[in-house]
């Protein structure tokens, strides 16, 4: 029985937030359960209307989906978000130019998760050796720094780090990255906009979420440490423990 929190929060320096996520821990149509995080683009209500209309397209998708694949049901609800999207972008000129990044999961058998990604939110999988970072930055300064450009220090406080190169709603198509990660038990799997890993650095999160502490304490902690580090943009997170029950069995 996986355990899992999540919470979205405005910041500090924002109007509006454009964050979106959505959790079930039961099945929604043939995935066992749904982990989703969209992190909207836009100028007026665009970006929000943009994570949330995506955010609630692919759930009707995944619920109505006959396919058995994660990875197919995921690509599906993905594409069929982008066309919605743009669909909207073109009937109504307030939202032109929206967009969202989307990071989504499903975690299968209890230790296997499916990943799809597209732009600049992440999946990082967490223990008490290590955090990493298994989705791929679709952003024009991870582009530098994968061609030797910039190095991945420098790359966290780069003036164009918030240029995507991949977004829903950018393209008539879209291009989604796909991970398949194996869990241990210790593994803590956490999705987040970039309004969290922009504000911390590795260490204090993977701090935060080493802590014995309530899966809802840990969450609100990771939102309480990035406003304190200037909560520039809007924050959404997702903490997902799989293996809880036998932690607390040992």
């Amino acid at each position: 029985m996986l355990k899992t929190f999540s919470v979205t929060d405005i910041g500090k320096k924002r109007k509006l937030n454009q964050d979106y996520v959505f959790v079930s821990d039961k099945p929604v149509g043939n995935l066992p359960n749904i982990f989703i995080v969209a992190d909207g683009m836009g100028g007026h209500n665009a970006g929000d209307y943009a994570s949330k209309y995506t955010v609630e397209t692919m759930r009707g998708e995944i619920e109505q989906s006959f396919e058995k694949s994660p990875v197919k049901i995921l690509k599906k609800a993905i594409e069929a978000a982008n066309a919605h999207i743009r669909k909207k972008a073109e009937e109504d000129e307030n939202l032109a130019g929206m967009g969202t990044t989307v990071v989504a999961a499903t975690c299968l058998n209890g230790k296997y998760l499916e990943v799809a990604n597209v732009g600049d939110s992440r999946l990082y999988v967490v223990n008490d050796r290590r955090i990493e970072q298994i989705t791929r930055d679709h952003s024009l300064v991870e582009e530098m720094v994968r061609m030797g450009g910039i190095d991945r220090e420098s790359a966290r406080c780069h003036p164009d780090k918030n240029i995507i190169t991949r977004a829903i709603g950018a393209k008539d198509t879209v291009d989604v990255d796909f991970f398949n990660v194996e869990l241990v038990p210790g593994d803590i799997v956490l999705m987040c906009s970039d309004g969290l890993t922009n504000m911390l650095e590795d260490g204090e999160i993977r701090r935060i979420l080493g802590s014995r502490k309530d899966v809802e304490e840990k969450a609100e902690e990771l939102v309480e440490a990035a406003n304190n580090n200037g909560g520039k943009d809007n924050i959404a997170v997702i903490i997902i423990e799989p293996f809880a029950d036998e932690v607390e069995n040992d």
